[in-house]
């Protein structure tokens, strides 16, 4: 089917009090078990290439985005494709072309001034361009090795009033929120702050945003959602599922070298995964 839209998508979970899932790729192989665990939960779901993924493969967007638009056009249920964690406004001048219908532009390590001002000029020069624009206020810690940050650090959380004055001027579509999670975890510990998320879901009228899900517990994940989130990142998860299978299947069978038999049980292990957050999202609190 034709690609989707991320903001169609999230604008449709949130009427619903519902969550899209983002899932962050890197490979080819992780498109195709993104999509598969999504048809299997017969659901819609948001392919996500960061900046990061970008400079892994070699600083070119294009082909590992042209390979997601091809296995999302050949998909059974809507796809969309997110260019995620945008620092360089080169490469965001470079979504549309590429077949993104959305970005998350990440100057939240910048003052709050500075934040605001480089975040209006971006989603100013979005918006003519078609593309939807997410921003994070706070700062959800974990990212590019960095440490975690504390999350009762000063900046670490995001402020419902300070929310409301930065989507007011900046003119973002959605806001990532800072409630307690961190890029990065191989742990299922965060916690989230539900308090604070019922605030700033009262404090704002553009759909919320869970960075670091990886690390958050089920019951925490779906309480997120029926508390206002709308899009919920998800990407260490999928590594750490691709990773464990791999592993297992190289120690039982250290004679194999073809990449094709360790690379299957690696992306099924994925669509499992993706198949199974898709339905904790879904749960009902």
């Amino acid at each position: 089917m034709p690609l989707a839209r991320t903001g169609t998508l999230v604008a449709e979970a949130a009427d619903k009090r519902r969550a899209v899932a983002a899932f962050n790729i890197i490979t080819l192989e992780h498109a195709e078990a993104v999509i598969a665990g999504a048809e299997a939960a017969k659901s819609p779901v948001v392919l996500q290439v960061s900046e990061n993924a970008v400079k892994f493969r070699y600083g070119r967007v294009l082909p590992l985005a042209r390979a997601a638009v091809a296995a999302a056009e050949a998909a059974s249920v809507p796809v969309a494709l997110h260019l995620d964690h945008v620092k360089q406004d080169e490469l965001l001048r470079q979504a549309a072309d590429a077949g993104f219908s959305s970005a998350m532009y990440d100057a939240a390590h910048l003052p709050y001034e500075e934040n605001l001002a480089a975040t209006r000029a971006a989603a100013d020069w979005a918006h003519t361009q078609g593309l939807w624009i997410e921003a994070e206020l706070g700062e959800v810690g974990g990212k590019d090795g960095r440490a975690p940050l504390d999350a009762h650090a000063p900046g670490a959380r995001t402020d419902p009033d300070e929310a409301r004055q930065f989507v007011a001027e900046s003119g973002v579509d959605a806001l990532a929120v800072a409630i307690g999670s961190t890029h990065a975890m191989t742990s299922r510990t965060a916690e989230l702050d539900h308090a604070l998320l019922g605030r700033l879901d009262e404090a704002l009228r553009v759909p919320l945003v869970l960075h670091g899900s990886s690390g958050v517990p089920d019951d925490a994940l779906s309480a997120a959602v029926a508390g206002g989130i709308a899009k919920v990142n998800i990407g260490t998860a999928l590594n750490i599922a691709m990773t464990d299978a791999i592993r297992s299947y190289l120690a039982a069978n250290p004679e194999a070298v073809d990449a094709r038999t360790y690379l299957t049980v690696g992306r099924q292990a994925m669509a499992a995964t993706v198949t199974r957050l898709i339905g904790v999202l879904d749960r009902t609190v």
